[in-house]
């Protein structure tokens, strides 16, 4: 019996409702595995091919044969505006066989929810962060509401892999099956997944079972992808803004481009994407057209997101919306015409997603670069003459094109934030633990399998010190006063750090807010300068910082900037290699060019050392964000008192710059030896440093953030491939 034919009539229907002339590829391998294994499932296919029909009709045909007596199947997704848009898609699939579908996320009435907690059944969908809010306050009710749970599909699995809250999901699962008493088949999805196996071992963690990962032989995609090079105009001379192609010649090609047309524009950040809309808004008030610009990011509230999302929706509509990742994950919002991108994002999959918003309804995919960088002063030095962003993006164009290369998961994390995490959420959900039964919980969750019961000991012994726990007069834990603090606040079920903003002064004065401090000896920029941070106040949410000179480096942030290692190698071979990519517009043609023939003269493409005159020097190691951060910190600690080096000045994670007394054969025969030398990572540490990275870090003895950072965070190993090569 083929695929089809084991379907259940009413998914039949559907099927031929939507006038399907056959099943996808994707589809039929997810049929066969669901159907005729018990197995995990990883379902990895393009956008837009058909996934999530592929993971649900076998599962809601198996519930139409044998209704679950609980929630049937969970699916958690990354995004409320995720949630929302398959909530409607499903519910049109299930409302002929009356399976119930249900969304559970803050935006969602609770008058919904409490349908659910008095009716469990169906297809519950949710964000990690609202599961850990159920998990904690209805502890009590878990096995009545999961007692026959059978699936959890992961939508966006590759999204959840990246950081803590991919290990939160696992914990989540985990956690839940053990409270109810059962074992679901999981089921992740994704568009974008650079290693198949690593992906399908995590997904399978905890669960006894294997993964069943189906090849699916797509057929080519045309793109339709063009890349442009802006210079942005000084600021100080733009006057007016009558025509916008005068005052900021990129988001002028924005604005005339995307006029009468459905697009995207994709930018790095929710500051950006503030700022562009802006001057989008403003171009449309100064050429008198009508306001066509929308805007969308994690920050907004819900009814500006949902606004947003239902006018993209409404295919009469020719508006444009401003967006972060927000819109990057598998939200069908549809005919859209084009994406347009602002400088280079920082992954390969990040572009991918992208890109594959458009592309649907039979039309090819369709993204516009649109790279934009200050014009190099005449006297400026080597590195900054040279166009990164532009390099970045053709770099992330050719490792897909050329290798299909997309970024694996970092599943080797020390995620100590996450464990103070979820030894609170365990003990408030729980009620008094003695110390064994808390371990017994928390330790065993395969994320935890680099963390030691030595190094748990240290974190209860610390946590009850700072009253986050308490101990009971019978020798159990029970959460403390301050922990009440912390679990009470609802941003306590998030992972991720929040937009929590931080104050910036400079002696007396005021300049503004930040989101994300950086470390002491960092650089931000603010009010039109560049400023050195001399202190971080985290209880009182202040940063204090000394004006200097110079560009600011781009901060270590939590994901979205860990640039990997083969995008900065293959960035350097696009300046080597005299290739034309048929993608190129005439501007960025023209500064492709420029660059090439800069970093020839220089010397740059044979050595990775480079004198800019006199004793200052360029290093370039061609290494992703987290190996430059090793490579820095071993050049400082390590290397500088021998090479008489100072003023290390770093744009991450493209160059160094600073003052050396040594000469270039000196510096690489005194490096390679250092790196010959053993090196404990905690050596690379700043005396006294606070390296303050994950959300619940600051709760954590110094000496496990400090151990995180060291063993978790910094890539020794890339670094010392690279010395080896000098």
């Amino acid at each position: 019996m083929d695929v089809f034919d084991r379907y259940a009539p009413f998914v039949q229907d559907y099927i031929y409702r939507n006038q399907w002339e056959s099943l996808r590829a994707i589809q039929v391998a997810a049929g066969d595995a669901i159907f005729n294994t018990e197995e995990n499932v990883l379902l990895s296919a393009s956008t837009a091919s058909g996934k999530t029909e592929a993971a649900f009709f076998p599962i809601l045909t198996l519930f139409s044969e044998d209704m679950p007596r609980s929630v049937g199947a969970i699916y958690i997704g990354p995004l409320k505006a995720l949630i929302n848009d398959q909530f409607i898609r499903l519910n049109e699939l299930c409302e002929e066989a009356h399976i119930p579908v249900w969304h559970w996320h803050g935006d969602v009435a609770q008058s919904h929810k409490n349908k659910l907690l008095k009716h469990p059944s169906g297809i519950l969908q949710i964000t990690p962060e609202s599961l850990e809010a159920l998990l904690l306050h209805k502890h009590m009710e878990v096995s009545r509401l999961f007692g026959d749970l059978r699936f959890i599909v992961i939508d966006e699995v590759h999204s959840l892999m990246r950081g803590d809250r991919g290990g939160q999901t696992l914990c989540l699962m985990e956690r839940l099956s053990r409270m109810a008493g059962v074992n679901p088949r999981r089921i992740g999805l994704s568009a974008t997944i650079g290693d198949l196996e690593s992906t399908g071992a995590f997904l399978a963690s905890g669960t006894g079972r294997g993964t069943i990962i189906p090849r699916i032989e797509e057929k080519g995609v045309k793109w339709r992808l063009s890349m442009e090079h802006f210079y942005v105009a000084d600021a100080a001379k733009q006057n007016d803004i009558a025509a916008p192609e005068q005052a900021d010649a990129g988001i002028g090609y924005i604005f005339e481009h995307t006029r009468d047309k459905k697009c995207l524009v994709f930018v790095n950040s929710r500051e950006e994407c503030e700022a562009v809309t802006t001057t989008l808004r403003q171009y449309c008030e100064a050429m008198h057209e009508p306001d066509r610009f929308l805007i969308h990011h994690g920050n907004l509230s819900a009814s500006y997101r949902e606004t947003a999302e239902s006018i993209m929706k409404d295919e009469e509509q020719r508006q444009s919306t401003v967006t972060t990742s927000t819109l990057e994950l598998g939200i069908d919002i549809g005919r859209l015409e084009r994406a347009f991108q602002l400088n280079a994002p920082f992954t390969v999959s990040s572009f991918l997603q992208r890109m594959g918003r458009t592309g649907r309804r039979d039309l090819p995919p369709e993204m516009w670069f649109v790279m934009r960088e200050e014009m190099p002063e005449a006297r400026a030095m080597l590195p900054e003459t040279l166009p990164w962003e532009l390099l970045q993006g053709i770099a992330l164009v050719q490792l897909y094109m050329e290798e299909r290369f997309v970024e694996p998961p970092k599943l080797d994390r020390l995620p100590y934030s996450l464990l103070y995490h979820q030894t609170m959420s365990t003990l408030a959900s729980c009620g008094e633990l003695t110390p064994a039964e808390l371990a017994s919980r928390v330790l065993p969750l395969s994320i935890f399998y680099r963390i030691t019961q030595e190094d748990y000991k240290l974190l209860l012994r610390h946590l009850i010190e700072t009253d986050h726990i308490e101990r009971t007069e019978n020798g159990g834990l029970i959460v403390g006063i301050t922990g009440e603090r912390v679990i009470n606040n609802f941003r306590f079920y998030a992972v991720f750090q929040e937009s929590e903003e931080y104050t910036v002064r400079s002696a007396a004065e005021e300049l503004g807010t930040i989101v994300k401090p950086p470390p002491v000896g960092e650089k931000i920029a603010i009010a039109g300068h560049v400023w050195v941070v001399d202190e971080v106040d985290h209880k009182r949410h202040l940063v204090y910082c000394t004006q200097v000179k110079g560009k600011v480096p781009a901060y270590f942030g939590q994901c979205p900037g860990d640039i990997n290692t083969r995008v900065l190698m293959r960035m350097h071979q696009t300046l080597c290699e005299q290739k034309n990519y048929p993608y190129l517009m005439e501007n960025a043609v023209t500064r492709l060019d420029q660059a090439r023939n800069t970093a020839l003269q220089s010397g740059m493409m044979t050595e990775p050392l480079i004198c800019l005159g006199g004793d200052m020097w360029c290093l370039f190691p061609w290494l992703g964000s987290y190996a430059f951060l090793a490579l820095e910190r071993f050049l400082k600690i390590k290397c500088a008192p021998a090479l008489k080096l100072s003023g290390l000045d770093t744009t991450r994670p493209y160059y160094m710059r600073f003052k050396m007394q040594a000469g270039k054969e000196d510096f690489f025969r005194i490096v390679k030896e250092k790196a010959m030398e053993p090196i404990e990572p905690m050596e690379l540490i700043y005396p006294k440093e606070q390296p303050l990275f994950e959300k619940y870090d600051e709760y954590l003895p110094m000496e496990l953030v400090r151990k995180g950072f060291a063993y978790g965070i910094l890539d020794i190993e890339g670094m010392l491939a690279r010395i080896r090569e000098w």
